[in-house]
């Protein structure tokens, strides 16, 4: 809820999902009535107050969807507050100084009153919605630019709602083209590189070819969506939405939907979808789903069935005979299964070891992390961890003969760092306030972290990894947020960005920790280097 929509980023529209906070103890949202005299002046100030971030009919765009349907778990006295005074580590901002008490308790009574909008998107929604901007038969397979084509960046620029592609060896811009409104979750990039994929809050995927620097292709997969991911063939992009609760399944060639999945526990329960991920050496995708107490995997390829498996192939074969499908995922009737493996709380954010073995995943409300082995289905160790970690943003790296894994904190100002090998909380490093983004490379001494939240979120933290210590605190832009690094193929540049309107990406040497070179742009925010990507470098987001 703002009159400003370039406040929210991409990343800050995933922690202003103030609405969808697990409140396990608290009862479901119930619908509200108002007369039509109240829902006439609470729609006025709804589309005054709101809209911007929370989208016409409430359905969501920078901002969650504000509806009945998506407010669950969650008391409408908890929503009056949020609307008085905010929330801490969002750019959702207090009202209280701008409305009434009883304008407050009118916008929290009609969030709470169902929409006229359809809150369904079909199949046929989907395949009316296609956009095809070039026929992809017609365009060169050749890159169109002399460049390293594995040393490409995209930046996304919130500012204008646009995206550069950057040479990573030359940092001079080869395109800029306008993306969908609220990009959301970062884009991904087919196993060779060639095309990158957007995802936008109100359900847009955008193809985008990165040889003929052309976006050919569109399909609104969903109402509200979170977040992508590609299968390791590049033959499937994976969508996963708020609105309507399911997943959608595209061909990546064409986008055209291969199979809806609606989000719901083996009670019937419905969920909303937090995330979707690639597990590489498993062929399949994984689901953290915002509403049950389930994590699902559902496999894209034979490669990741029984003989993959062998240690669940009883359990896959079990679970097929139950939910009437075959362990031939070759077959279009039987492919993308849902495996279902319960958790003892709802898991909102994920990291996976390096194997994609083991996840680690821990609820909004929680001060526990779980670890729960994908193969057997099972919790294997508790993390005791408090605030918000953003393990989404977590790296891995070897200290001292072991491998760990940090992570930053939405709410506290630390890193945490965790030993993978008997899952124990080696350091907590402070840091000069809550933070969001952590990025590392695996040629390099050093992660970097930010300050994202609070009144430091201009500074930028060095650590040194062989000592757990922070070695330099930078100010790139004195009074500017400045967060999310990523660094070039080879490790010897990293670039960050300056979260503003008139901001900038600046180019450090990863080595003496020297800028550069500055770039102005438009509130830049996400990087994203294709090696790094495709190759799912230890030191960045997966």
């Amino acid at each position: 809820m703002t009159k400003h929509p370039f406040l929210m980023s991409l990343s800050i529209a995933l922690l202003c999902s103030f609405f969808a906070v697990n409140t396990a103890n608290s009862a479901p949202a119930k619908k509200t009535t108002m007369s039509a005299a109240e829902k006439v002046a609470a729609k006025k100030l709804y589309q005054d107050n709101c809209q911007s971030c929370h989208g016409v009919d409430r359905l969501g765009a920078m901002g969650p969807a504000l509806l009945p349907e998506n407010l669950a778990r969650f008391r409408k006295n908890k929503a009056i507050k949020v609307i008085n005074t905010g929330r801490a580590a969002t750019q959702m901002p207090a009202f209280n100084k701008t409305l009434t008490k009883a304008e407050i308790a009118s916008l929290a009574n009609y969030i709470y009153t169902p929409s006229k909008a359809s809150l369904s998107w079909t199949v046929a929604d989907i395949n009316a919605s296609k956009v095809q901007h070039f026929d992809q038969s017609k365009l060169p397979n050749e890159a169109q630019f002399d460049a390293d084509l594995m040393n490409l960046f995209i930046v996304v620029e919130l500012g204008d709602h646009s995206a550069t592609l950057l040479n990573g060896d030359t940092f001079e811009r080869l395109d800029r083209f306008k993306t969908r409104f609220a990009l959301h979750g970062g884009p991904k990039y087919s196993p060779d590189g060639r095309f990158v994929f957007f995802a936008s809050r109100d359900g847009w995927i955008s193809k985008y070819d990165i040889y003929n620097r052309k976006t050919v292709s569109e399909v609104r997969a969903a109402i509200n969506t979170r977040n992508i991911a590609i299968s390791n063939d590049g033959q499937y992009l994976i969508v996963g939405n708020y609105l309507p609760n399911n997943v959608v399944i595209l061909n990546t060639a064409d986008l055209s939907p291969l199979k809806v999945i609606n989000a719901k526990d083996s009670n019937g329960n419905s969920s909303r979808v937090s995330a979707v991920y690639n597990a590489p050496p498993r062929h399949s995708f994984i689901v953290a789903l915002k509403d049950v107490k389930e994590v699902w995997e559902i496999p894209y390829s034979d490669e990741g069935g029984v003989e993959v498996y062998k240690g669940w192939a009883h359990d896959y074969r079990v679970e097929a005979k139950a939910e009437g499908w075959k362990a031939d995922l070759s077959k279009k009737s039987e492919q993308f299964p849902v495996r279902r493996i319960k958790t003892d709380d709802y898991l909102n954010d994920f990291f996976f070891d390096p194997d994609y073995i083991n996840l680690i995943g821990t609820a909004r409300n929680s001060h526990n992390g779980q670890v729960i082995n994908l193969d057997t289905k099972k919790k294997i160790a508790s993390i005791g961890l408090t605030g918000m970690p953003h393990l989404g943003s977590g790296i891995t790296w070897n200290y001292q003969g072991k491998e760990v894994f940090a992570s930053p904190n939405i709410k506290e100002g630390k890193i945490t760092v965790i030993d993978m090998e008997n899952w124990n909380i080696i350091k907590e490093i402070k840091t000069e306030g809550p933070g969001f983004f952590m990025r590392s490379h695996s040629k390099s001494r050093y992660a970097w972290t930010d300050v994202f939240f609070g009144p430091n979120n201009d500074k930028v933290h060095v650590i040194d990894k062989s000592t757990l210590k922070i070695v330099k605190t930078l100010s790139p832009s004195p009074g500017k947020n400045a967060a999310h690094v990523e660094f070039t193929k080879d490790g010897k540049f990293v670039l960050l960005s300056v979260w503003d309107m008139e901001g900038e990406l600046i180019v450090y040497d990863a080595q003496t920790l020297e800028i550069v070179k500055r770039m102005p742009m438009k509130k830049p925010s996400g990087k994203y280097n294709v090696y790094n990507k495709i190759n799912y470098e230890r030191g960045t987001s997966h």
